[in-house]
């Protein structure tokens, strides 16, 4: 039997069991899930910093104007269709079609549509839409990857009264 003031020794009859060599055993411990835990943290921020948009802070400070956009384009009554389709190999066609309160084509609009994909650093793709049948506006893109898209249309007329869409479309293959 041991007494208090022997230290413990190991099995086998190692070297005995100290104080330090149980520190030093936690602190390597706790080192190397720090270590673990900073290369996880290096890799995900490395991967995908999380910032969708560089202007985030002048973004939110125009978003009381943005409202009162929402609410004008509400009273116009508008009602415009969109849609982004795959014509062949990998084109894509954009088609709006745009009538005003009554129900009559909105002819002479300057159509714009912005398309992104989201969370990609794929760089966003304008195209001014152009006006074929009255109130029909229609554009074709070459090299559209299949997936999803943000579709972001502007419909702008000439006397300044505005349309705004944002929409998320799936592109197949």
């Amino acid at each position: 039997m041991t007494s208090m003031t022997e230290p413990a020794r190991t099995p086998g009859g190692g070297k005995p069991i100290s104080g330090k060599t149980v520190l030093a055993w936690i602190l390597g411990f706790f080192a190397v899930i720090f270590a673990a835990n900073a290369v996880f943290i290096y890799l995900a921020v490395g991967s995908f910093p999380g910032v969708v948009t560089e202007t985030a802070y002048e973004e939110g400070l125009a978003y009381n104007e943005e409202i009162a956009a929402s609410r004008e384009q509400a009273l116009l009554n508008w009602t415009v269709n969109g849609s982004v389709s795959r014509i062949e190999g990998t084109n894509a066609a954009i088609l709006v079609d745009a009538k005003d309160a009554e129900g009559a084509p909105l002819v002479g609009l300057t159509v714009t549509v912005v398309l992104l994909r989201p969370a990609s650093a794929e760089p966003e793709r304008t195209v001014v839409l152009q006006e074929g049948e009255l109130g029909r506006y229609r554009a074709e893109l070459a090299d559209m990857a299949a997936g999803r898209w943000i579709v972001k249309l502007l419909a702008e007329g000439r006397d300044g009264e505005s349309f705004r869409s944002f929409n998320r479309v799936y592109l197949d293959e």
